[in-house]
């Protein structure tokens, strides 16, 4: 069979964990530490000695099927033995699990080795959540001279040395001065057709072109080397859900995609940008009530947040241990009772009567692996959805909300109501487009 584009031994090397691993120690390109798994014994030995959280990661597999975080021992054997069924005929690795890190990606068209377009996004979300359920921001917003300068370097070392031909989307976590590749994929991402509208080129064509040998000098292409695209605004892509048709389901994200499709806006700031495309998605910006719950280890940071929000007139209510923490930090707040406690304590309105009564407008649930309330933080989530009731579970996420809700109120973001993006091509003047005005951009 011929193969056009990247050979099938390449691609194999990018699929398969340990080859892949293999392939970024030989090139001198940081990666969190690593095992390949070859037995319980092994995975277990390897997280003693790098310490938890760990990664757990099966070869061949799409949207971060039986990829999981594991925190204890227990954990991890039960990780392990979703990951073996899975991936039966290819490596398991086991990595190191990068806390509190950024996570960034590097979209690209490579010929024969060579990168001839490319754009790199950040995520608003922190590591952990998988890329398809990730809030992207193009140009990147946090992301020092520096790390960019890290993320080309590698992603010019990884298409040469798998010799891609074609689409290439390569992903990185990065913390202080640690950029390391955690992942590429030698196939159209997910993200292409953002990068592709943000950028104001086509990625698939010129990907297309590559393969069949055709030239793609008159594309205008961004490349590595490209600083100034976009010029004059920002795009955020947000990840829409379908928690409401799945009843039962848990609306919290992780290493495996539970997203099932996106929106993308533009804004003259990130900040217009992400309310844009959150509002897209069909989140609704809340008017008065707002119920915060969060796990008592995010409680301080939360905080910020909340001041924020109170500033802004909103009424923040609160469960007990985290109204405890906005209290002693002088954030005004009223207590709520937890939903299984809605029998024994009656001093205290409960979560659940207020969310099923529709008289909050956001919830903001963070739980972490410490959490031990599993059942009320669940109902909470669950009651938002089932109600109708916006929900956060990020922290990022609640950081970059308020911030923007702040700007709105304080500064007034214009242009809110979001427009399609053929209004916006109607209302763009010949000389914004990068293309001919009647070819796509």
């Amino acid at each position: 069979v011929k193969l056009l584009g990247t050979p099938a031994a390449m691609i194999d090397n990018a699929e398969d964990r340990m080859k892949f691993s293999d392939m970024i120690d030989e090139i001198g390109v940081q990666q969190p530490r690593w095992r390949e798994l070859t037995s319980p014994e092994s995975a277990l030995d390897f997280a003693a000695n790098v310490g938890y959280p760990v990664l757990v990661r099966p070869s061949y597999v799409l949207s971060g099927a039986a990829m999981n975080v594991a925190w204890t021992d227990d954990q991890l054997k039960a990780c392990l033995t979703e990951a073996a069924t899975v991936s039966k005929e290819h490596p398991v690795v086991i990595s190191d699990f990068i806390e509190g890190a950024t996570e960034i990606e590097m979209d690209g068209v490579g010929k024969n080795g060579v990168l001839v377009a490319a754009a790199i996004h950040e995520h608003i979300e922190n590591a952990g959540v998988h890329s398809g359920d990730a809030t992207l921001v193009l140009p990147p917003h946090n992301l020092s001279a520096y790390t960019k300068e890290r993320v080309r370097d590698a992603s010019r070392k990884i298409v040469q040395r798998l010799n891609i031909t074609g689409p290439v989307n390569i992903q990185f976590v990065a913390k202080g001065t640690d950029i390391m590749c955690i992942e590429c994929n030698v196939r159209a991402s997910r993200s292409f057709p953002f990068v592709s509208k943000t950028m104001g080129v086509d990625f698939i064509e010129a990907a297309t072109k590559s393969i069949m040998d055709v030239s793609t000098e008159d594309m205008n292409l961004p490349t590595l080397e490209t600083r100034n695209r976009p010029k004059g605004f920002v795009g955020v892509k947000a990840p829409m859900f379908s928690f409401t048709r799945l009843r039962g389901s848990d609306p919290v994200l992780g290493v495996e995609m539970a997203s099932t499709g996106e929106v993308a806006c533009f804004g003259e700031s990130m900040e217009e940008a992400f309310l844009k495309s959150l509002l897209s998605t069909g989140f609704k910006l809340p008017e008065k009530n707002i119920l915060i719950s969060v796990q008592a280890s995010l409680q301080d940071e939360i905080t910020h947040c909340a001041w924020q929000l109170h500033e802004l007139g909103f009424q923040l209510y609160a469960t007990k241990k985290t109204a405890e923490v906005l209290e002693k930090n002088r954030v005004p707040c009223t207590i709520v009772g937890y939903p299984t406690e809605i029998d024994q304590d009656t001093e205290h309105p409960n979560a659940l009567d207020l969310i099923r009564n529709k008289e909050i407008g956001l919830v903001v649930n963070i739980p972490t692996h410490e959490s031990t309330r599993l059942a009320d933080n669940y109902q909470m989530r669950r009651n938002a959805v089932d109600f109708g009731i916006p929900l956060l579970t990020n922290l990022n996420l609640v950081n970059t909300f308020t911030d923007a809700v702040y700007k709105h109120k304080r500064e007034g973001l214009i242009g809110l109501e979001p427009s399609s993006l053929f209004d916006h091509y109607t209302k763009e003047s010949d000389d914004d487009a990068w293309t001919n005005p009647s070819e796509f951009h």
